[in-house]
């Protein structure tokens, strides 16, 4: 794993050739600020860092809050086929613990809230074990999806439970009581093909949320940032030149079992700091 940050004082040299100063595990553009890439420069920062990343048999890389901000280098990054280490499957691992943030803040109750989950396929463990535990959590839950013979046996199974959803792909109707909204893998386009409650909290796990409809007075919450217990605060850049999330994230390996994962997280006390919300950091 590769760490890509700005420099804080470039030489000369490494301006003028565009070279990436490589020091320990990271990669340090000859930058101070994002909006000093421009497209030729973001053409070559990424063919470089692919270049790096085939000689060390490295995949995956971790930008800097800075860097992430320029559109054209990310999308070069993206073009080279490089992962890059977002959040977004922590995000997956700690869904949970994001509903228990919400309902804290919005004063809500499990018991009393109405749930509607967006998805279209389940393909792993760990989020087939979030929709069990909320579906036996919360007093309603809808499962939205284009794919209903999907999740036919999951509706079967819990009626045996004696615990009713409704799964359905109802556009007028589907999220007409929903308090929260969970979308697991809906695009922008499909979930604003649905009539969304004027004031629903949207969870958006994949993609970024707007809801274009001028009613809309509710939050679309697509980014996050945790906070945990061993957390190297001596290691300044890490500390303080990117997200938390993506650090701890870059540090876990995703193919252990769930059960060992959610441990760790355990021990290290991981915990929401704050949610993006559309309008303000929530």
């Amino acid at each position: 794993m590769y760490y890509v940050q700005e420099s804080d004082k470039p030489k000369f040299w490494l301006k003028f050739f565009n070279a990436i100063e490589l020091y320990e595990d990271k990669l340090i553009l000859p930058v101070t600020e994002s909006n000093e890439i421009d497209y030729k420069k973001a053409k070559i920062f990424s063919d470089k860092i692919k270049r790096i990343l085939n000689k060390t048999g490295c995949k995956k890389i971790c930008i800097s809050k800075k860097i992430k901000q320029n559109k054209q280098f990310i999308e070069n990054i993206k073009n080279n086929q490089i992962e890059i280490v977002c959040g977004k499957w922590l995000y997956m691992i700690l869904t949970n613990e994001i509903l228990e943030y919400i309902l804290k803040k919005e004063n809500m109750e499990k018991s009393k809230t109405t749930i509607a989950i967006v998805i279209n396929k389940i393909d792993n463990e760990c989020m087939f074990e979030n929709i069990r535990k909320i579906i036996r959590e919360y007093k309603n839950v809808n499962i939205v999806t284009n794919k209903i013979a999907n999740f036919k046996k999951i509706e079967e199974q819990f009626e045996k439970e004696g615990i009713l959803i409704n799964v359905s792909n109802n556009k007028k109707k589907a999220f007409l009581r929903s308090n929260i909204i969970l979308n697991i893998d809906f695009s922008n386009e499909q979930i604003n093909q649905y009539n969304i409650p004027e004031k629903a909290i949207i969870v958006s796990e994949n993609a970024n949320i707007k809801i274009n409809k001028k009613r809309f007075n509710g939050i679309c919450i697509n980014d996050y940032e945790i906070k945990y217990l061993n957390i190297d605060e001596f290691n300044y850049d890490k500390y303080s030149l990117y997200d938390q999330k993506d650090i701890y994230e870059s540090q876990i390996y995703q193919k252990q079992p769930l059960e060992y994962i959610k441990r760790k997280l355990n021990r290290d006390k991981v915990q929401i700091d704050y949610l993006k919300g559309n309008k303000t950091i929530y």
